[in-house]
Parts: structure tokens; sequence; C-alpha cells
């Protein structure tokens, strides 16, 4: 080292020195991915996926998480898998995660289920996808007792899944916070599905727009469990979808403790109300989060 570098670098050391410690997440690079789950621009990628998905890591989203698995045809996005996969190992990025059709299969024997699971788990392994996720209940299937049916088959995928090497998590939105008679659809859930077979995701925004809980304190009841988040606001008014940073949730004050949490992934969403086009709200969430939420994550 010359003598010039050794006081250029002794110079940054110094400086270092005096800064709080909060101040090396501007250095360092962040632990988890940016990720955002793709049926926020599923008009988009309807139209042109490769393009859309370009646009995306311009934004600076480095993962994903999918929805729309055609599993007769074996395709998402009209590619194979293994296509998908290319694409992305060229673009350097990666789906950790998919959202597959499984209120369908509710009501169906448990062989069509297991028939449909292992067509997830083929398509999970070629993109070399961690999770696959249980992400909705239709409307005219939410009773108690579908509840507890639901449960029996979490319990079912996930021990197939499991054994697969892969995780499978269920997503919530707002219904299953509703109120039966002083029992709810999630306290169903929790009690009996078995969580070392059948991992949370959380959508913040929907907790925070129908639980009576916050995000921490459902945490703190299942340390551990949930293994990946979604993350968007709230309309000031209509309390629909927004952009983050022009809505209501308080991200710096809500956001839990990720290592608590279980977090290995999370994902950027907004499901519609765009304030101009779904990509223009991705790229002014992702824009608020680098600069006011990554440093958490």
């Amino acid at each position: 080292m010359n003598r010039r570098d050794f006081m250029g670098s002794t110079a940054v050391l110094g400086a270092s020195a005096l800064l709080p410690l909060s101040s090396f997440s501007i250095w360092e690079r962040p632990k988890y991915k940016m990720g955002y789950q793709l049926f926020s621009v599923r008009t988009d990628m309807a139209k042109n996926p490769l393009a859309t998905i370009k646009a995306l890591k311009e934004m600076g989203y480095e993962d994903f998480e999918f929805y729309g698995f055609d599993a007769d045809k074996g395709l998402i996005y009209g590619y194979t898998p293994s296509e998908l996969k290319k694409i992305l190992d060229d673009l350097e990025l990666s789906i950790t995660s998919g959202h597959y059709g499984f209120s369908s299969y509710l009501e169906k024997p448990e062989e069509d289920l297991n028939v449909f699971v292992d067509k997830c788990i083929i398509a999970a392994k070629a993109l070399d996808s961690n999770y696959i996720t249980w992400p909705y209940l239709a409307p005219e299937q939410r009773t108690l007792d579908n509840f507890k049916i639901m449960s029996h088959k979490l319990n079912l995928i996930g021990e197939q899944v499991n054994s697969a090497g892969l995780g499978f998590a269920y997503h919530n939105h707002g219904f299953e916070f509703e109120d039966y008679g002083g029992k709810t659809g999630f306290d169903i859930i929790l009690k009996e599905t078995d969580a070392s077979l059948v991992k949370l995701q959380m959508d913040m925004y929907w907790v925070m727009h129908s639980s009576e809980l916050t995000p921490k304190e459902l945490i703190k009841k299942q340390p551990g469990r949930y293994v990946m988040w979604h993350i968007k606001d709230m309309d000031k008014i209509s309390r629909d979808y927004s952009e983050l940073g022009n809505g209501s949730i308080d991200y710096k004050s809500i956001l839990p403790d990720p290592k608590k949490s279980g977090l290995e992934y999370y994902y950027l969403e907004q499901g519609g109300n765009f304030k101009t086009s779904p990509m223009q709200s991705a790229a002014d969430s992702a824009a608020y989060f680098k600069k006011h939420l990554r440093q958490y994550l």
C-alpha cells in the first residue's frame, strides 16, 4: 500500500469511528433481497413478462414471488419453470416463493390434492424456490367449518412439501380475522395446524386493516413462524392499497424484529389502487423503501 492509499484508508477509518453504529447500514449490503409480489404488476406480466422483470430489476428489486401457475400446462407466465429459471439466472434474480391455486382443492379428494401438490413441488424445485404458499380462500368458502377443513389440508400439504425438502406457508388476508362468535379463522389456523409443517406469510397491510393485534403482537404469540412478509401501504381515506409512503401505515414503528419473526423473505406489494400505473407504483414503493425502510432489513 502506498502512502496515498494508506492516508486515504486511515481517513475513512477515522471518520467512521465518529459515526453511530446505525450509519454503517448505508455501507453494508442488506441481509435480505428486496422482493416484489408479481401480482402487483399482473397486467404488465401478462403482456411482456421479460420486459417487466427487467424493468423491476432497474428499480432495485432482486427477488420475486410469483402467482398464476398453470398446473395443467406446467407453465408460469407462458414459460416452463426451467425456462423462467434460466431467464432469472441470466438477470441475477430469483423467485423464492409462489402463490399456488389451492383454494379449488378445498372440497376435492385428497388424492387430487396430492397430485396437484406434486406438480407444485416440481415447479418450485425447477425455479429453485424455497417456499410454496397457499394464498387465498374463495369468499363462498369462508366458514368456520371450512377453516377447519382447510387447516387439515394445510397440514397434509405441509407434510408433503416438507418431505420434498421445501417449505410451505399460508398467506393471510383480512377475512381470517373476522369474528365468528368469539372465534376467528386465524385462531383455527394457528390452533389446528402444525407449526413445524405450516409456516406463515404475514401480509402486514391486512393485519393493520383487519386484525385487533399488531404484527409484533402476532409474532409474539407464534415466534419464528412468520417466515415471509408482504409489505404494502393503506390509503389514508379509502383504506385501499397504496404506494409505500403514501398511506397511513407507519412501518418504522410497526415492523417487527426479523429474527423473532423467523423472517427469510419479504415482498413489497400493491394489489391495486395505483396512483398512475402498476409499474410507476412499483417504482415509487421501491424508492421509498430504499430510502426509509431498507436499513431495517
